[in-house]
Order: C-alpha cells, then sequence, then structure tokens
C-alpha cells in the first residue's frame, strides 16, 4: 500500500494505513464466505481496489470544506469508505441494495469506529430522490463499477443539486460512454466539466475519472 502511494504520489498518515491494513484483513477473512471481491493476490487487491478509490483522493483535498459524498452500489466499500478513513471529516453515505454486503460495511464502520457513515439497503429508483423515506441531497455523488455513464447521471440526477458533482470512475472506454450518454439524453441537465486520467501505479492500467456539473435544468448539450 505504501509503495503504491508513494508512486501515485499520494501521502497518507501511518494510522491512516493502519486502518487500510484492518480494512483489507477483514476484506479477505469475509471473502471467504460471500463474494465481495474476486479472489487475487494481495497487491492486485491492494491496487484494484484501495489504490484505485484512492485515485478520487486529490479531488477532495481541494475543497475547501467537506463536501457529503454518496456511493451508489457500493459493494464491499469502494471507494466511499477508503475515502472516508483517508478523510475522516468526510460525510459519508454508502447505496448497496445487496443485504449480506450492507451487514460487511456495517462491520467495517463499527471495527473501525468510523464517525458520519450511513448505510442504505437499497436500490436507487429513477426520478426519485428518497432514502429510507427521506427526500435527499448530496453535493457529491460517485460510482465504481455500477453502470453506464448515462444510465447512472439518470440515476443520480435527483439527487445532485444545482452545481453538484458527480463523478464516475471509468476505464480507458469512458470516451465511448460518454457518446453514448449524449446520444441518449441530449437534454441531460449535466454537463461534462473534466476528464482526468489516471494510471495504477504496478499494472499500469488506465483510468478515467469523468466529472460531470449538474445544472439547474435540462438543456441542450453543447
Amino acid at each position: 500500500m505504501a509503495a503504491g502511494l508513494d508512486l501515485m504520489d499520494l501521502r497518507l498518515s501511518g494510522n491512516i494505513l493502519e486502518l487500510l491494513e484492518q480494512y483489507y484483513r477483514q476484506l479477505m477473512k469475509w471473502n471467504r464466505s460471500i463474494n465481495l471481491i474476486a479472489a487475487a493476490p494481495m497487491r492486485k487487491v491492494l491496487e484494484t481496489h484501495f489504490l484505485d478509490s484512492l485515485t478520487l483522493l486529490p479531488f477532495f483535498t481541494r475543497q475547501p470544506a467537506p463536501l457529503a459524498l454518496m456511493d451508489v452500489g457500493s459493494g464491499a466499500g469502494f471507494p466511499g469508505l477508503v475515502l472516508k478513513i483517508a478523510l475522516p471529516e468526510l460525510p459519508l453515505t454508502l447505496v448497496e441494495p445487496r443485504h449480506k454486503r450492507v451487514s460487511f460495511l456495517r462491520q467495517i464502520i463499527r471495527s473501525l469506529a468510523l464517525e458520519d457513515v450511513a448505510v442504505y439497503a437499497e436500490r436507487l429508483d429513477p426520478g426519485k430522490n428518497v432514502l429510507a423515506g427521506e427526500k435527499r441531497i448530496f453535493p457529491v455523488i460517485t460510482s465504481r463499477a455500477f453502470a453506464a455513464i448515462d444510465v447512472f447521471l439518470g440515476l443520480a440526477e435527483p439527487f445532485s443539486p444545482r452545481n453538484g458533482t458527480v463523478i464516475c470512475m471509468k476505464g480507458p472506454n469512458a470516451g465511448e460512454e460518454i457518446i453514448d450518454w449524449r446520444k441518449q439524453d441530449p437534454q441531460s441537465p449535466f454537463i461534462l466539466r473534466n476528464l482526468e486520467e489516471r494510471t495504477l501505479p504496478f499494472s499500469r492500467a488506465q483510468r478515467c475519472l469523468v466529472f460531470f456539473e449538474k445544472k439547474d435544468q435540462r438543456h441542450p448539450q453543447g
């Protein structure tokens, strides 16, 4: 983990690395009985899940104040829980419909004593911004390996305020999904704000962070 962070030019304190190690060990233990992630050597798991999640860290550290994050389709907690461990002040909401994974997420939150984290065992419905019967809005929404960009933006739209940010974590084919989104939703209330490329430290696999900004109404894309 430390070697990968160095190669990515990221710095985390020893205490945070210890928490990430505890997270990793519990993940491996639970993975023997429920299918949380694909079996792989330690370095690949750390790179593919933990270090990949931390590609979002610079965005959050650039903000003048913590922005509440909703992580959709959290699975085993990537990227949401990794970011929360790295940034303890980050308000976090995890949305994951599969109950066994929700049990794992809650166990990690308890065992690592993470605060200001909510977990919802729900599936988002298009056009609705309700979680556990309450309407919710989040300034930042993200997903990792959850759905195509056009599908995810449709689900995220009701939860995103004006000028809200939606971040899609994608691989090297992000451009194709952007083209599909423009075709599928030409009146989208989102505009493509930025696209940042990342390279994972060991495999050199390519990642793409696609940043969208929510405008106050639907409009033809330019």
